[in-house]
C-alpha cells in the first residue's frame, strides 16, 4: 500500500513538473519558429497545460482502466468549478465585472452538453471522439478570432504568455522539451497504477478513484494559478483558467482518449456524476452572466457542496 501511495505521489509531482517543461519548451520553440505569440497562447499553452489529464486519461484507457480516465474528466470538471473558484473566493473576493467570459461560458455549457449526450449513447468510441475533435477545432479558431479582434482593439496592451523566458538558448528549449515528452507519460503510468491499486485494495470502483484522487490531483495546478490570480484581483485569469480547462477536458482529453480505445460509461456515472457536474457548471451562471462576485459565502458553500458530493461518492 506504501508503495502505491509514493506511485501517486509521485506521479502527481512528475506530471505537474512535466507539464511544465513541456509548456516551456512548446511555448519558446514555437516563437522561435515564427508562429504569432497570440496563437501560441491559445493552443500551445492550452494544449501544454493540459497534457498531463491526457497522457492520465490515455494510460488508463491503454492500461484497462477506462474508468479512471473518465472520471478523471467529469471529477475535475466539477473540482474546477466547486473548488478552484470556491477556494479562491474564501481567501478573496473575486470580482467579474471587469471582465466578460459569458461567450465561453456558454461555450463550456455546449460542451458539456454535447458531452453528455455522448456518454448517454456510449459506450464512447473513437467516432464519438472524432466529434468532441472537430468540437475542440471549432472552439480554437473562435477564439483566436476572437483573440485577434480584440487585440486589434487594443494594440497597445503587451502580450503574457504562459512559460516564455527571454534569451533562452537552443539546449535549453530541447531539455525542457525533452524532460516533458518523458517525464508526462511515466508520471501518468506511476498515477494511474498506484490508483488503480489502491482502489482494489479498498474495493473501491476505478471509477470513483478517477473522480476522486486522480480528479483533485491533477486540478491542483489550475487551483494553484486561481488562487495566486484571485489575490492579485486577476477574476480573468481565474475564470479564463477553469472555463478553458473545462472545455479542453470534455473535447480535447476525452476526444483523444477515446482514439485509443473504447470507453464504457459507469451506470453510476450516467445517474450522478454528470449532472453534479452539469449542476456546477450552471451554479456560476448568475456570476458569469450577471456579473455578480463570488463573495466568501459563496465559496464556502461551493466547497462544502463539493466535500458533500465527494463523501457521498466514497461512501455509497
Amino acid at each position: 500500500m506504501l508503495v502505491d501511495v509514493a506511485l501517486v505521489v509521485a506521479g502527481l509531482v512528475l506530471l505537474v513538473m512535466a507539464g511544465d517543461w513541456l509548456v516551456k519548451g512548446a511555448v519558446n520553440l514555437s516563437l522561435r519558429f515564427g508562429i504569432p505569440a497570440l496563437v501560441v497562447s491559445l493552443t500551445v499553452v492550452a494544449f501544454g497545460t493540459s497534457a498531463p489529464e491526457m497522457l492520465v486519461s490515455v494510460a488508463a484507457v491503454l492500461d484497462g482502466a477506462p474508468a479512471i480516465a473518465l472520471g478523471n474528466v467529469i471529477g475535475s470538471n466539477t473540482a474546477n468549478i466547486l473548488l478552484v473558484l470556491g477556494i479562491p473566493a474564501i481567501i478573496s473576493v473575486i470580482h467579474t465585472h471587469e471582465t466578460d467570459t459569458r461567450s465561453d461560458y456558454i461555450l463550456m455549457l455546449a460542451a458539456s452538453v454535447l458531452f453528455i449526450i455522448i456518454c448517454l449513447l456510449g459506450p464512447i468510441t473513437w467516432v464519438h471522439g472524432v466529434v468532441l475533435l472537430i468540437a475542440l477545432a471549432l472552439v480554437i479558431t473562435k477564439q483566436i478570432r476572437q483573440a485577434m479582434a480584440h487585440r486589434r482593439d487594443h494594440t497597445d496592451e503587451p502580450e503574457e504568455i504562459e512559460g516564455l523566458e527571454d534569451g533562452i538558448s537552443g539546449k535549453k528549449i530541447a531539455l525542457y522539451l525533452a524532460l516533458g515528452l518523458i517525464g508526462l507519460p511515466i508520471g501518468a503510468n506511476f498515477l494511474v497504477s498506484g490508483a488503480s491499486d489502491i482502489a482494489r485494495a479498498f474495493g473501491i470502483s476505478e471509477a470513483v478513484i478517477g473522480l476522486t484522487l486522480v480528479a483533485i490531483g491533477t486540478s491542483l495546478p489550475e487551483l494553484a494559478t486561481s488562487v495566486t490570480a484571485a489575490m492579485k484581483g486577476r477574476a480573468d485569469v481565474a475564470l479564463g483558467n477553469v472555463i478553458g480547462s473545462n472545455i479542453f477536458n470534455l473535447l480535447c482529453i476525452i476526444g483523444v482518449a477515446s482514439l485509443f480505445g473504447t470507453l464504457p460509461v459507469p451506470p453510476e456515472m450516467l445517474r450522478i456524476d454528470l449532472w453534479v457536474m452539469l449542476g456546477a457548471s450552471v451554479l456560476i451562471a448568475p456570476m458569469i452572466l450577471k456579473h455578480k462576485p463570488f463573495t466568501r459565502p459563496i465559496g464556502i458553500g461551493f466547497v462544502a457542496i463539493y466535500l458533500a458530493y465527494i463523501t457521498a461518492i466514497v461512501v455509497v
